[in-house]
C-alpha cells in the first residue's frame, strides 16, 4: 500500500482543500440542518449547486455526461476533504452514487440528456426502488409488476426501505415484466416519476426518531416505454450496475461516525466505584478491540485506494469493509451505552457524545441491511473471493409463476 499522494494527487488535494476552506461557510461545524429538519432539502440544494458550479460533482463521470472526466482518486480525495466539514450531502448520495450512474450506463441518449445534468446540479432528487416486503434480501424475488400495453407500462406493487422517497422527484424501479421466466430473467428497470398519479410514499418512523426510510405504493402507475432503462427483461443485469455502485457508496465508514477516540473520551468521563471507567482492564480491552477494527477498516480501504491510484481495479475490499463497518459501529455504540448503565438510554441533550453514540447504535442496524445484508456479502466473499461452493438455489431456473409463495 502507498499512503502518500502522487504529485498530481497532492496538487488536486490542495486545490480542493482551498476551495472548501473558501466556500464551506456555515457547514464548517455541525449544524441543525440535518435530515428531518425543515431546511434540509433547501440547504442540500444550495450546497450541491455550489459544488456543481465549481466542478466538484460527477468527478469521475465522462465529460459528455456533464462530469469532470477525472480518475477515481480525484473523487476519493475530494470526498476526504469534504468529510472534514459538515456539508449537507446525504440527499444526493443515492441519486448520484447509484441511480444516475445506472442511467448513463444503460439509458438511451434521450434519457441521459433529460436527467443527468439536472441530477448533477441538484435540481432533481432521486431514490432507488428495489427492496420489497416479501422478497427480503432476494432482489430477484420481487413481486411489483409492470404490464405493457402498446408503448405504456402499468406498474402495481409495493417497495420498502426506500431512503428519501418522500423527498425525491424520480426513482429507478425494478419490476417483474415476465413471470413465465426464471426470477432473474423476467425483470425490467424503469425511471418512475415520484409525483405521478398512483405513487404514494409513506415515511417509516425509526427508533432513532428519524423517518428517512419509506414504504412506497404503486397503484396503476403509468410509465412510457421510453423511460425503460436497458432492454426489456434485462433488469437483473442493469440492477447489478446499481448494486455495485451502492456497495462502493456504503462500504466505507461514515466520515463522522464514532470511533475508538469517542469511546476513550466517554470512558474517561465515567466514574465507577473503582475510579474512571477507562482505568479498568475490561474497558481498555474493548477500546483496543475497537481501535484494531477501525485501523483494519482504514487499511483495507487504503488497499483499494492504492489499487485505484495505480490504475488497477480493487478487489473484494468493499464487501469486506461493509461487513466489518456496520458491526463495529453497532458493537462500539452498544458497549458505550452499557458503560452509561441506566443513563445510556437518556436523550435529553446533556451529553452530545452519548447522544451521537445512541444514534449510531440505532442507525447501524439499517447499515447492516443497506447495500447487501451481512449474510449476502459473506456469500459474495465466500463464493467469489475464496472460491467456496455456492449456496443451493433450487428455484434459480424455475419460472417465477411456478414458485410457491411463502
Amino acid at each position: 500500500m502507498d499512503f502518500n499522494d502522487t504529485a498530481p494527487e497532492a496538487e488536486y488535494r490542495a486545490k480542493a482543500r482551498a476551495w472548501l476552506e473558501a466556500n464551506i461557510g456555515e457547514y464548517r461545524e455541525p449544524t441543525e440542518f440535518g435530515r428531518g429538519h425543515a431546511d434540509f432539502v433547501r440547504h442540500s440544494k444550495i450546497w450541491q449547486k455550489k459544488k456543481y458550479d465549481a466542478g466538484y460533482t460527477g468527478i469521475t463521470w465522462p465529460k459528455s455526461m456533464g462530469g469532470q472526466g477525472l480518475g477515481p482518486m480525484n473523487s476519493i480525495i475530494y470526498n476526504q476533504e469534504e468529510s472534514r466539514f459538515h456539508a449537507p450531502t446525504g440527499l444526493y448520495a443515492i441519486g448520484l452514487g447509484m441511480c444516475i450512474p445506472t442511467v448513463f450506463s444503460h439509458g438511451t441518449p434521450e434519457l441521459i440528456e433529460r436527467y443527468v445534468a439536472k441530477a448533477l446540479s441538484g435540481v432533481e432528487v432521486w431514490c432507488q426502488l428495489f427492496s420489497e416486503p416479501i422478497a427480503g434480501s432476494d432482489l430477484a424475488g420481487i413481486r411489483t409488476k409492470a404490464v405493457k400495453d402498446g408503448d405504456t407500462w402499468t406498474i402495481d406493487g409495493q417497495k420498502v426501505w426506500t431512503t428519501n422517497a418522500h423527498l425525491s422527484d424520480f426513482g429507478i424501479i425494478v419490476c417483474r415484466t415476465d413471470p413465465s421466466k426464471p426470477k432473474h430473467k423476467g425483470l425490467t428497470m424503469f425511471i418512475v416519476d415520484m409525483h405521478a398519479p398512483g405513487v404514494e410514499a409513506r415515511p417509516l418512523k425509526q427508533m432513532s426518531g428519524g423517518a428517512d426510510f419509506n414504504e412506497v405504493f404503486f397503484t396503476n402507475v403509468k410509465v412510457h416505454d421510453s423511460h425503460r432503462v436497458g432492454a426489456e427483461g434485462d433488469g437483473w443485469k442493469v440492477a447489478l450496475t446499481t448494486l455495485m455502485n451502492e456497495r462502493l457508496a456504503v462500504g466505507g465508514k461514515p466520515s463522522h461516525a464514532p470511533g475508538y477516540k469517542t469511546l476513550m473520551t466517554l470512558a474517561a468521563g465515567i466514574q465507577t466505584d473503582n475510579g474512571p471507567a477507562i482505568s479498568q482492564s475490561t474497558v481498555r480491552e474493548r477500546i483496543a478491540s475497537t481501535y484494531i477494527a477501525d485501523e483494519g477498516i482504514k487499511l483495507t480501504q487504503m488497499r483499494a485506494q492504492s489499487a485505484l491510484s495505480r490504475g488497477e481495479m480493487p478487489g473484494p475490499e468493499q464487501s469486506i469493509s461493509k461487513v466489518v463497518v456496520a458491526k463495529t459501529m453497532q458493537d462500539l455504540a452498544s458497549f458505550a451505552m452499557d458503560l452509561n448503565q441506566s443513563s445510556g438510554v437518556v436523550t435529553d441533550g446533556s451529553n452530545p457524545e452519548l447522544n451521537r453514540l445512541q444514534g449510531s447504535y440505532m442507525a447501524s442496524a439499517g447499515l447492516r441491511i443497506a447495500g447487501g445484508t451481512d449474510e449476502i456479502l459473506r456469500n459474495i466473499i465466500a463464493e467469489r473471493v475464496l472460491g467456496l461452493p455456492g449456496d443451493m438455489r433450487p428455484d434459480k431456473d424455475t419460472p417465477y409463476n411456478e414458485i410457491k409463495a411463502m
